[in-house]
C-alpha cells in the first residue's frame, strides 16, 4: 500500500491500515512535518477514530475540550449553545494531531519517506506504479497493489489521475491571527461576533492562546499584528489585546470536489478530494470520515472478507458527503458575509431560532457531522423503515457501535429476550462469524438494525426483513467468507 501525503489524513489512513496488520508505505514530498495550528477542530466522528486507536487521552491531554458555542448578536447579547459529549469537538493543533499519528504509526512498525515529491502515477492490472523524484534529482519508483492520494488540495496524484478539480475559489478572503489574548472571553467556547463591522471568531487553543479570524474588507491590504488587533477592535467584545501575535496572515479558500474519488486501485481523501471554505472547522474531520469510509472496504477486500466491487460505494458515497458539506459551509460563509440589512435580519431569526430551541436543535449536529447521510450504495436497505427507527445511511448517537477490534458489522436485534428475533440474530452470527457481530435489545416490539463498520446504518427493519437483509449481505461478501 503506498500512501501519497503525510499529513493527518495520510497519516491515519496508514496508521488505521497498519494496525490492520496491512504493511504501508508513506511518501510525502516535505523534507519535515508541518507545523502550525492550521485545521485544529476535531468533532466527535473524528474523535472516534482516536478513540478506536487508543489515543484519545493523549489528545485530550494536548488539546482543549469546547463546552460550548456562543453567537454575540449584539452588545450583551449572547445566544449560547452547550455541548454534550455526543456534540462537542476537542480542539487540537494540526500539529499535535500529526505528531500523535506519526508516533503511532512509528510503534507499528511504520515510517514516513520525506523530501519524496511524486511526478508520475500509472496502474495497469494488479498494480500501481509511482515515480518519485528527491530535490537532488534521483528518481525512485514504488510499485504497489493500491495507492491513496493524500497529498493536498494541488494533489499530484489528482492531477496525474486526469481527475477534475471541479468548482471555483469563493471571492472572500479571510485574516487569521494567533497569539495570548489580554480581557475576558469565555475560553472554553468557540465565539462568534456577527456584529455590523463584520464577523469574527475567537477560538481559545491550548496553552493560553487564541485564535481569531474574519472576512477581509480589502483583501489587497497587509495583514499584520496591528490589522489583527483592529480586527479585534472593530468586531470583538471590546477589551481584548494581543499581547503577542505569533501568527498574521490571510487566506483565500475554494469550493472544489474532486469528479472521482477513484480510479480503479487509486483513491483520493481529505483535501485531494475535496476543500470548502473553513466556516464550522469541517475540513479534516470530512477527510477522516474518507478514511474511515474507506479503510474498512480496503481492508476487507484484501483480507478476502469483501468482493473488490464494495470499493465502488467509496465515490458514491463520499461525493455525497462532500456535496452535503461545501452546500453547508458555503451557505455559512454567504450569510456572514451579509449587509447591515441582511444582517439584522439573519441575527433577529437566529434569536427567534435560539428561543425555540431550532438553532441548537439544527445549527449544532449539522456541525458535529450528524447530519450527513449517505445513499444506499451496498444495496443492503430493505423495501422500508418502520417509524422510530433510524433511516440507511445516516447516523445517530442513540445507536452506537460496541467496541469490535475486527471491524464487522453490527446487527442490533430488538424484540422479547429470547424471542424469535433474538435466536434469528444470533444464528445469523455464528453464520457469518468474520463480518457480522450480534447484540440485543430487550424491547416490546420486534426488528433490527444494521450498523456497518464506521458507525452509519446500513439497513434496518421488522424481523420479517431479516430474510432480505441476509440476501443483501451475502452480495457483498466473498464466496470465502459465506456462511463459514
Amino acid at each position: 500500500m503506498l500512501i501519497v501525503g503525510a499529513g493527518p489524513c495520510g497519516l491515519m489512513t496508514a496508521v488505521e491500515l497498519a494496525r490492520r496488520g496491512i504493511p504501508v508505505t508513506v511518501v510525502d514530498a516535505a523534507e519535515e512535518a508541518a507545523t502550525g495550528s492550521r485545521a485544529v477542530l476535531l468533532w466527535p466522528y473524528s474523535l472516534e477514530l482516536f478513540d478506536g486507536l487508543g489515543l484519545r487521552a493523549e489528545a485530550d491531554k494536548r488539546g482543549l475540550p469546547v463546552q460550548a458555542l456562543c453567537y454575540h448578536t449584539a452588545p450583551g447579547t449572547v445566544l449560547r449553545l452547550p455541548l454534550d459529549a455526543h456534540h462537542a469537538p476537542l480542539v487540537l493543533p494540526q500539529e499535535e494531531t500529526v505528531d500523535l499519528l506519526e508516533q503511532e504509526l512509528r510503534r507499528l512498525g511504520g515510517t514516513v519517506e520525506r523530501g519524496l515529491r511524486v511526478t508520475a502515477v500509472s496502474a495497469g492490472g494488479n498494480t500501481v506504479t509511482a515515480t518519485a523524484r528527491r530535490a537532488d534529482g534521483e528518481e525512485v519508483t514504488f510499485r504497489a497493489d493500491w495507492l491513496i492520494g493524500a497529498d493536498g488540495s494541488r494533489s499530484t496524484v489528482r492531477q496525474c489521475l486526469g481527475i477534475a478539480f471541479a468548482g471555483a475559489q469563493v471571492p472572500t478572503s479571510f485574516l487569521v491571527a494567533e497569539g495570548p489574548l489580554a480581557g475576558e472571553f469565555e475560553p472554553d467556547a468557540v465565539n462568534y461576533y456577527l456584529g455590523r463591522a463584520g464577523v469574527m471568531l475567537i477560538a481559545p487553543l491550548p496553552g493560553g492562546r487564541a485564535r481569531i479570524s474574519g472576512a477581509l474588507d480589502d483583501p489587497a491590504a497587509p495583514v499584520t499584528p496591528e490589522s489583527a488587533q483592529r480586527m479585534l477592535d472593530e468586531r470583538g467584545p471590546g477589551g481584548l489585546r494581543f499581547t503577542e501575535v505569533g501568527l498574521a496572515a490571510s487566506y483565500a479558500s475554494s469550493e472544489r470536489i474532486a469528479t472521482r474519488f477513484r480510479s480503479g486501485r487509486c483513491f483520493l481523501v481529505g483535501d485531494a478530494a475535496h476543500v470548502h471554505t473553513p466556516t464550522g472547522g469541517q475540513g479534516l474531520n470530512l477527510g477522516f470520515a474518507d478514511v474511515r469510509n474507506l479503510v474498512w472496504k480496503l481492508a476487507g477486500v484484501i483480507d478476502g472478507r469483501y468482493d473488490a466491487a464494495i470499493l465502488d460505494s467509496y465515490d458514491t458515497e463520499r461525493r455525497a458527503a462532500a456535496e452535503q458539506t461545501v452546500a453547508a459551509t458555503g451557505k455559512m460563509t454567504r450569510r456572514a458575509v451579509l449587509g447591515p440589512v441582511a444582517l439584522l435580519v439573519r441575527n433577529a431569526l437566529m434569536s427567534l431560532a435560539h428561543r425555540t430551541g431550532a438553532l441548537a436543535k439544527q445549527l449544532v449536529p449539522m456541525l458535529a457531522g450528524w447530519q450527513v447521510r449517505y445513499p444506499d450504495a451496498l444495496g443492503l436497505a430493505g423495501p422500508g423503515t418502520p417509524k422510530g427507527l433510524p433511516q440507511p445511511g445516516t447516523r445517530s448517537p442513540a445507536w452506537p457501535l460496541d467496541p469490535d477490534p475486527a471491524g464487522r458489522f453490527q446487527l442490533v436485534g430488538m424484540g422479547p429476550d429470547g424471542g424469535t428475533m433474538s435466536r434469528r440474530g444470533a444464528e445469523l452470527a455464528e453464520r457469518l462469524p468474520t463480518v457480522l457481530k450480534h447484540r440485543h435489545r430487550v424491547t416490546a416490539g420486534s426488528g433490527f438494525v444494521l450498523l456497518r463498520p464506521d458507525g452509519y446504518v446500513a439497513a434496518a427493519g421488522p424481523e420479517a426483513d431479516l430474510g432480505h437483509l441476509t440476501a443483501a449481505l451475502k452480495k457483498i461478501l466473498t464466496t470465502s467468507h459465506l456462511e463459514r
